[in-house]
């Protein structure tokens, strides 16, 4: 018996043949998608292959690769903590005058108050919790923009390190199990690298596959549309503002134990490497939102960059020049990717069934775990 040839003709409209489907996904936004997500990824492997074949006797040596994380690892540490109050659309300039005010009490409160190096931590972690909860209130509940409100609160923050100091270093002889935790290592690998793997495993799995990381996507996109369906927007945009502060404190204590000294003025150098890398984070493996991994992978192709050009013997004003120029590219990268999801992802309402009072929303699966509606009122715009 002779088949008959198959048609299409009973398909549900706006269906698209399966013969269609497949041609989609190896076409060409396939490759668009695949060059989005991993771009910065290929980039970064480039990278170190260019420094590897230019600088075959300095770059590729165990002591450079010591020397990029234990420089580095602060950086990476701030940019996760930035990242947190990004996947809600806002910024936090603070991170950078909370560091450095961090840093200085870690040393201060050891050196002039006597007092154990663990409860000299755990008092910066706690005023890291103070700092972020009144982030959180002015952005939330003043209803001051982010840029601004902790443009001011990072200012404040800067003139209490100022008071505490006198303008002055904190010379101090710290303990050397505090020193070890900023400047040890487990043979090659320096702790730091230990800190911000497990804080970017942390972020995570909280934004990927826990409740709260599908509300502060979902406050980030649509906050409007996110208190419409129960998601308590006060709690998440505070509590992203304490992680921040929390993180950052800790990096400062870090940082303490890298130094050994207090510096008055050392936050002012992190801040632009921790906007960079959570900015730039966004085009990377998840183009268009913040996420860890992608924020772990800017910090790195920022890292060997900056390490390279440095061994090549730059001129010392090319370190910021290289972190501005990222930035503007982050942000304006970050920016068409947002609009590209945007509309990659818009929403399709399928005609009502007879006797319906209205349109059906369509489900969207964003990732692992979530799904946001769309159509009549959807947590994705």
């Amino acid at each position: 018996m002779t088949a008959l040839p198959t048609t299409n003709e009973n398909r549900t409209p706006g269906q698209v043949p399966q013969g269609g489907q497949a041609a989609a996904r190896t076409g060409p936004r396939a490759r668009d998608s695949f060059a989005s997500r991993f771009g910065l990824v290929i980039f970064t492997v480039l990278l170190v292959v260019l420094f590897v074949v230019l600088l075959p006797r300095t770059f590729p040596t165990l002591l450079n690769l010591r020397s990029i994380i234990s420089s580095n690892g602060v950086d990476a540490m701030l940019a996760l903590a930035s990242m947190v109050p990004i996947t809600l659309g806002k910024f936090d300039i603070s991170v950078g005058y909370g560091l450095g005010l961090a840093e200085v009490l870690a040393v201060s409160l050891q050196a002039q108050a006597h007092l154990p190096w663990g409860l000299a931590a755990l008092i910066v972690l706690l005023i890291g919790v103070v700092v972020g909860t009144v982030n959180g209130f002015l952005v939330e509940f003043a209803q001051i923009d982010s840029f601004i409100a902790t443009l001011g609160t990072g200012y404040v923050l800067y003139g209490l390190m100022l008071w505490v100091t006198g303008g002055n270093e904190v010379l101090a002889t710290l303990p050397n199990f505090f020193v070890a935790l900023g400047d040890g290592a487990v043979g090659d690998v320096p702790y730091v690298l230990f800190y911000v793997l497990a804080l970017a495993l942390v972020a995570w799995v909280a934004l990927e596959y826990l409740p709260v990381g599908r509300y502060l996507y979902a406050v980030g996109s649509n906050r409007r549309a996110a208190m419409l369906n129960g998601i308590p927007v006060h709690r998440c945009v505070v509590g992203a503002f304490i992680t921040s502060g929390v993180v950052t404190a800790a990096a400062g204590v870090v940082l303490a134990g890298q130094l050994g000294v207090g510096e008055p003025s050392i936050g002012n150098d992190y801040l632009l490497p921790a906007l960079v890398g959570a900015l730039l984070g966004t085009t990377a493996l998840r183009p268009g939102r913040a996420n860890a991994w992608g924020t772990i992978v800017a910090v790195v192709a920022l890292a060997v960059g900056i390490a390279g050009l440095e061994q090549e013997g730059i001129q010392f004003f090319v370190d910021p020049l290289f972190n501005g120029f990222t930035l503007l590219i982050a942000v304006g990268i970050a920016g068409v990717t947002t609009r590209r999801r945007q509309r990659g992802r818009a929403a399709v309402v399928k005609p009502p069934p007879a006797g319906s009072a209205g349109p059906v929303p369509a489900v969207v699966a964003n990732g692992p775990g979530e799904a946001t509606a769309t159509g009549v009122m959807g947590l994705q715009q």
